[in-house]
């Protein structure tokens, strides 16, 4: 067996081929976080990269010493692919909401930089279990209503019908199109309109609040100690508009699969807490599921196109890996209810895959 090197020497190591690289991005950080050094004691032969996600943005953790933070999150967000601005915009908002999220402690946002606080090295993705899934699920769940009764008008790019239909052309343009490499006959293309255009109706008949728009176990982290409620981490493509599109992207994840049974208790749990919280869901809760299911398939179609795109136009290809999730839940969406089940079978022509519904409504 071979010995693995001690965390200490894997972050020296790190520390060092980021001292030394040639990235001028990285130069130009590191000369910016120079200048910030003696007012957060940073330790600035201490940093490496911390995560990276599926846009041009980074994250880098360097070391403090100062005693309240221990570490700081660095992002490096490059223009013209990337902009800061929404990120510390929805990190106020956030904060004034009473809900835990990275504190924006110095921002750039010429060069795109921003020093952030630590909320800690593990996600929600990395904990769950069935033991703890329950209690932290509602722990989202009760984050996810305070961020909606904090909700107002003009404060959040809105969610219309432009940027809904911007997201689903993204399933046929890429998904289809460049993963599939399927052309679409007449009839298909009028099909998946038409499919298009109800999830639009649908989405905009909705009440409207604050939504986070990636709302799932990878995007939120267990409290630190002291704290209440899930800290809350990739926020900044936030908008205003439909009230069950952050619950449904929560029980349908990209990477964890729930059974049904599981999904409706916790539905079922936002749904009774929503209310007395003055949030105006559905009075009907099949109303309420229906409206959640339909806004869950115009994601999971949005998300099949996003991941394809990842791929073939970014090279990262390793998110392909879990569109066969995402296919699961259109399918079972689409064949549970009439008006949707030509998708069902337009999927079924593309892919020559059929899944077992589960509950109907």
């Amino acid at each position: 067996m071979t010995a693995q090197p001690s965390t200490s020497a894997r972050v020296s190591n790190a520390s060092s081929e980021l001292l030394n690289t040639s990235d001028p991005r990285l130069q130009a950080l590191h000369h910016w976080l120079s200048g910030l050094s003696s007012e957060f004691s940073l330790d600035m032969a201490n940093w490496a990269p911390a995560s990276a996600d599926a846009s041009f943005r980074r994250y880098f953790r360097i070391g403090s010493h100062a005693p309240a933070h221990p570490s700081l999150i660095v992002m490096d967000a490059p223009p013209p692919q990337e902009d800061c601005r929404p990120f510390v915009h929805v990190a106020q908002l956030l904060e004034e909401a009473g809900l835990q999220a990275p504190k924006v402690l110095a921002e750039d946002l010429a060069q795109g930089f921003l020093l952030l606080t630590d909320l800690g090295r593990e996600t929600y993705l990395d904990v769950l279990t069935e033991d703890n899934a329950r209690p932290l699920m509602r722990d989202a769940l009760d984050a996810l209503i305070v961020w909606q009764k904090n909700s107002r008008t003009d404060v959040l790019p809105a969610y219309d019908t432009a940027l809904l239909k911007r997201e689903l052309d993204l399933f046929p343009d890429w998904y289809i199109g460049k993963h599939l490499k399927v052309e679409l006959s007449e009839s298909q293309r009028a099909t998946l309109d038409r499919i298009n255009q109800l999830l639009i109706d649908s989405a905009l008949a909705q009440p409207k609040v604050f939504v986070h728009r990636d709302y799932m176990p990878r995007n939120l982290m267990p409290g630190l100690p002291g704290t209440t409620g899930p800290g809350i981490l990739d926020f900044q493509d936030a908008v205003y508009g439909p009230l069950t599109y952050d619950v449904i992207s929560l029980m349908r994840d990209a990477f964890l699969s729930w059974d049904e049974e599981r999904q409706l208790d916790w539905l079922a749990y936002y749904w009774e807490r929503a209310r007395k919280a003055g949030l105006p869901v559905d009075a009907d809760f099949g109303e309420f599921y229906r409206q959640a299911e339909w806004m869950g398939l115009q994601r999971h179609l949005k998300v099949l196109g996003i991941f394809a795109r990842i791929n073939y136009r970014d090279g990262k290809p390793r998110y392909l890996a879990d569109t066969p999730r995402f296919l699961d839940y259109a399918r079972k969406v689409a064949d549970r209810y009439a008006p949707l089940r030509p998708l069902a079978k337009l999927l079924d022509e593309l892919t020559g895959q059929q899944v077992d519904v589960g509950y109907t409504f």
